[in-house]
């Protein structure tokens, strides 16, 4: 038994001599069977993990399914067209510097901390006023000859200045053509020829979870931030304000992650093949990663009704609203869940109906409801600015309302917006 077990033992010694050496000795010291029986099982077991290992470091050597040359070089491809876009379209994108003549304080109030809670006191002021920069914002080049779109509240003080400074440090003084009414977009014109610009795209094919791109004047310290995300919404309705408690309502607007902080606004939203989709307009306050943007296609005939015209040529019915849905309707114990709600604004100066407009000389009042106009539905994939945008002034519409619980028919003319 002994002189086969040993027999059997040489021969493995001679496959495997290193490993089994101290092996033997434990083996010959029992002289047990069925000591060498469990060892013979050790080794086996030895061997299986050792195949086992082997086998996963090979399958460890070979590529990862989702680190794969095909994925690696998918996301090399999209860096690569990130820094591409960025590059190409960074010099026409500019920031806009807002400056303003500002009462001098006098004696312990010229200190910046103080002057902070007293500018404008004129009662203080002793030395004249002196200009200063109160604000910034962004904007991009849409024409060579110097057309320029923004928002409307970056340039929204009659009283300001505002100085165009383009991406190579150059600053320029520029001219407001047009201020929307409805839109928080704005047209500026700088004296120059032969700039760099940017290529509109088309807001009406966009899909939730494309990428894209934001550059602008972050916090209006740092230009031509630029920041990735994707778009989180389309066609939503937020209603924006400002410090000062003026608010409007933005239909249709588009919903991204990308980050969007002051300074931004008036700025540029790209997709992966650089066209603009978008100009950013708002953040949400309190939450991360929630901002929007104003859709490239609703801008499109503002800047070509300002370049054609000098101004902005827009039919307007002249009401503030809010658009209903199931949630509204629920919350506030209306009977339709659809239509324009006509509200007035957060201010005393923002009237529901605006005076001498269409909506007066129509009879519309605070809290009636337009349902249709010409006989197509209101909804929030059919907003109110949107079904007018498409009428032009002159055109008479029939409006279907709900007023104090009863259905009536109204008709107005539509007039050129004011601006």
């Amino acid at each position: 038994m002994k002189k086969k077990a040993e027999k059997t033992i040489l021969k493995i010694l001679n496959k495997n001599k290193n490993f089994f050496l101290y092996l033997i000795l434990i083996i010959f010291i029992s002289g047990s069977a069925g000591i060498f029986g469990g060892f013979l099982a050790c080794e086996r077991f030895f061997q299986l993990k050792t195949t086992d290992l082997n086998r996963f470091q090979n399958i460890s050597n070979e590529e990862d399914p989702l680190e794969s040359k095909s994925t690696s070089n998918f996301l090399e491809k999209e860096d690569q067209s990130v820094i591409k876009i960025v590059r190409k379209n960074s010099p026409a994108v500019v920031s806009i510097i807002i400056t303003k003549e500002i009462a001098q304080l006098d004696s312990f109030f010229n200190d910046p901390f103080f002057n902070q809670f007293y500018i404008g006191q004129e009662a203080q002021k002793k030395n004249g006023p002196e200009t200063r920069e109160i604000g910034q914002g962004s904007g991009f080049i849409i024409d060579s000859n110097g057309y320029i779109i923004t928002n409307k509240h970056v340039v929204n003080d009659k009283n300001a200045n505002y100085t165009v400074m383009l991406n190579d440090g150059e600053k320029i003084e520029a001219t407001i053509l047009a201020r929307d009414l409805f839109l928080d977009i704005a047209v500026l014109k700088i004296e120059k020829k032969d700039l760099p610009t940017i290529r509109l795209g088309d807001s009406d094919k966009l899909d939730v979870g494309q990428t894209v791109i934001a550059i602008g004047n972050s916090l209006g310290e740092f230009s031509n931030t630029v920041s990735k995300g994707i778009i989180s919404g389309l066609k939503r309705e937020v209603e924006a304000g400002n410090s000062l408690g003026q608010t409007e309502i933005l239909e249709e607007v588009i919903q991204t992650d990308a980050a969007i902080n002051p300074g931004n606004s008036g700025g540029p939203l790209f997709d992966l093949q650089g066209n603009v989709i978008g100009v950013n307009v708002a953040m949400a306050q309190g939450a991360e990663n929630i901002a929007f943007t104003i859709p490239i296609n609703q801008i499109k005939d503002v800047y070509k009704s300002v370049k054609e015209n000098g101004r902005i040529v827009r039919p307007y019915l002249g009401i503030r609203y809010l658009i209903i849905n199931e949630k509204i309707k629920e919350s506030n114990g209306l009977i339709v869940g659809y239509g324009a709600l006509i509200v007035r604004g957060n201010s005393r100066n923002e009237l529901a109906i605006i005076p001498g407009s269409p909506a007066e000389k129509a009879g519309l009042l605070e809290y009636d409801i337009i349902l249709e106009i010409d006989d197509e539905e209101i909804t929030q994939n059919n907003g109110l600015s949107k079904i007018i945008g498409k009428k032009k002034v002159g055109d008479e519409i029939i409006l279907k309302v709900l007023s104090k619980g009863s259905e009536k028919t109204l008709k107005t003319i539509l007039r050129e917006a004011d601006f």
